[in-house]
């Protein structure tokens, strides 16, 4: 048995937050059927591994039929997660209210960037106008240089993917306790403002300005990426007293640990400095080898490849080898979940669009045309 295997997902959403969130359900043993345009295609090239475990159907929305084949699927599913605006699903009769009454058990989440209510409901956005609009970007990267551009979509996996799951889960947990089911509102937007966690306190409460560079975790302090001889990068994060006095002994400079314990800007600063100009003088693999012995919070800032081949996350599985349906294997990143009473089972690499239809859409009037 899986963890949720009694679950039963209809996954209409697109790009990266629902189809993220349904994979996370999918690994953990849901039957999840995304469906998709005849016409679909893999824009970003990331769908076999976003489409893990799921099975494909395709449906033109735009007909008749393939709306009856939806609400004659409804009956048998748990969870609709639909990625569209707001009022898109409503015109086509396949919104909460229209599919409640065909099945009342069914739990039903929306992820939008803006919600489907307030003056940006049908606003477009991407990622990094969620993080905007939400006031992260403020005060993260540099006073010189602006706002930080992230290697991630922290709002639409963060944001939409994770609180789209926390919510989905809980929907669950009430319908097992009150047979009712529900409708989800997750927009990125709330979701990423609610990020804001451990400094938004620091403005409510003590009237602090969040800018960049002034925070203790964003810059404003030695908590920071420290550029090696060679130009690679380590990142220390040695706030704590016992970790301050093993990164000045790890860099040679004991004497720095009294300087470290000053609250004041100047010596704070001056510290820094001082870190800095120790690590510029000896390699990226030197700093590797020293800090290994030390227990410091400094660890190197590794590209994908060499995180990939970190012992750390190799030893935790983070790797997994999944069929491709051609005789292959295909690696992709593991299920970070650990339980102990249930391993993921990766059944494939994502299907190709329409693939189980015949398996899912039985009658032939019920099939996209």
């Amino acid at each position: 048995m899986t963890l949720l295997s009694h679950l039963k997902v209809l996954d209409f959403s697109t790009l990266l937050p629902g189809p993220f969130a349904t994979l996370m359900l999918a690994d953990l043993g849901a039957d999840v059927v995304k469906v998709e345009r005849p016409a679909a295609s893999d824009a970003w090239g990331v769908d076999q591994y976003l489409n893990r475990s799921k099975k494909s159907i395709t449906l033109d929305l735009k007909l008749p039929e393939s709306i009856e084949s939806v609400k004659n699927l409804v009956k048998e599913y748990d969870i609709v997660v639909e990625q569209f605006r707001p009022g898109v699903m409503e015109r086509l009769g396949l919104g909460y209210e229209a599919l409640k009454r065909i099945n009342p058990k069914v739990i039903y989440c929306s992820i939008t960037g803006y919600g489907q209510t307030g003056p940006y409901k049908d606003r477009a956005g991407h990622d990094i106008n969620y993080l905007s609009i939400a006031g992260l970007s403020s005060y993260s990267g540099t006073k010189k240089e602006g706002p930080a551009k992230n290697g991630t979509q922290i709002a639409d996996l963060a944001g939409g993917s994770l609180h789209a799951v926390i919510g989905l889960l809980s929907a669950v947990i009430y319908r097992d306790r009150t047979g009712l089911g529900q409708a989800l509102d997750i927009s990125m937007t709330d979701c990423s403002f609610a990020l804001n966690a451990i400094s938004a306190p620091l403005h409510f409460q003590r009237g602090l300005e969040l800018e960049p560079e002034e925070l203790m975790l964003n810059g404003g302090s030695f908590y920071d990426f420290y550029q090696t001889k060679d130009g690679r990068y380590f990142s220390i994060g040695s706030l704590e007293a016992p970790f301050r006095k093993a990164l000045c002994d790890a860099i040679g400079k004991p004497e720095l640990h009294e300087m470290s314990k000053d609250s004041d800007k100047a010596s704070g600063t001056a510290f820094k400095e001082a870190v800095q100009q120790a690590i510029l003088t000896k390699d990226f693999h030197q700093w590797q080898e020293i800090f290994a012995e030390y227990d410091a919070c400094a660890e190197p800032v590794l590209t994908f490849a060499e995180a990939a081949d970190h012992p750390q996350l190799k030893q935790r599985g983070m790797i997994v080898e999944v069929p491709d349906g051609q005789g292959n294997l295909q690696k992709q990143i593991a299920c970070p979940i650990k339980t102990s009473v249930f391993t993921p089972e990766y059944k494939h690499a994502g299907h190709k669009p329409g693939q189980n239809n015949a398996e899912i859409l039985r009658s032939p009037n019920q099939k996209s045309r």
